[in-house]
């Protein structure tokens, strides 16, 4: 079955450039492209895509409202899970931004200049429910979300202990690293990798591996707190 996307971007040349993008794979279907949030939400009623490609600057509705509402919506309806998986692609690498696209349930946070093999990765990563963000951001972004966000009272606490090798993978993808990178650091199949951040997710009730990161951020755990 091929991945259903829609895009949502209000400049014409950068929907035409995804879509053409996008549709150069085999396993990939672009279902529609429109120009403004309220018809973002409006095409994923209508066709239920796997993914959807948000700008963040757009009329009616930004894409940061646009996310937070289908996030609220996924918790309000479980039963429908969590669809579609959201990545964010615009050209402002602003940490606000960033920090609230995540904050609001997204799976990816790309820039605009981003490779076209990223674009379709980080549509694959949604697809299956993993996470990826421009590697230029990354590291700097969780990192600088840690001072002052996990403040006492707020800061979610895990419903049992990290076991000492997933606190390893999780400090690991902290620091950017994917799956494969963290198997060969800590000389362990990439299933051993998956499913401890299998496990780690449920833990702490995260959506996926970006809120993951950004807890070990906030934790002290990726500078080597616990």
């Amino acid at each position: 079955m091929a991945i259903t996307v829609v895009i949502a971007d209000d400049q014409e040349m950068v929907r035409t450039g995804f879509r053409m993008i996008l549709e150069s794979q085999p396993d990939i279907e672009v279902v529609a492209d429109v120009v403004d949030g309220e018809a973002a939400l409006a095409a994923v009623e209508h066709h239920d895509p796997d993914v959807l490609l948000l700008d963040i600057r757009m009329p009616k509705l930004d894409g940061l409202e646009v996310t937070r509402r289908l996030s609220a919506l996924a918790a309000a309806h479980p039963e429908r899970g969590q669809r579609p998986r959201v990545v964010i692609v615009t050209t402002f690498d602003l940490d606000e931004y960033v920090h609230q696209a995540l904050r609001n349930g997204a799976s990816g946070f790309l820039l605009k200049d981003a490779s076209p093999a990223m674009l379709v990765e980080a549509v694959h990563a949604a697809a299956v429910g993993d996470s990826l963000i421009s590697p230029a951001i990354t590291v700097r972004l969780l990192r600088d979300m840690a001072p002052g966000v996990g403040t006492a009272g707020t800061l979610r606490q895990p419903a049992e202990p990290l076991t000492d090798r997933e606190a390893d993978v999780v400090r690991c993808l902290a620091r950017g690293a994917t799956n494969a990178e963290i198997a060969s650091e800590l000389f362990v199949s990439l299933s051993t990798v998956k499913t401890h951040l299998a496990n780690v997710q449920t833990k702490l009730d995260a959506r996926n591996r970006v809120e993951i990161a950004a807890w070990a951020w906030e934790s002290g755990l990726a500078t080597g707190g616990t």
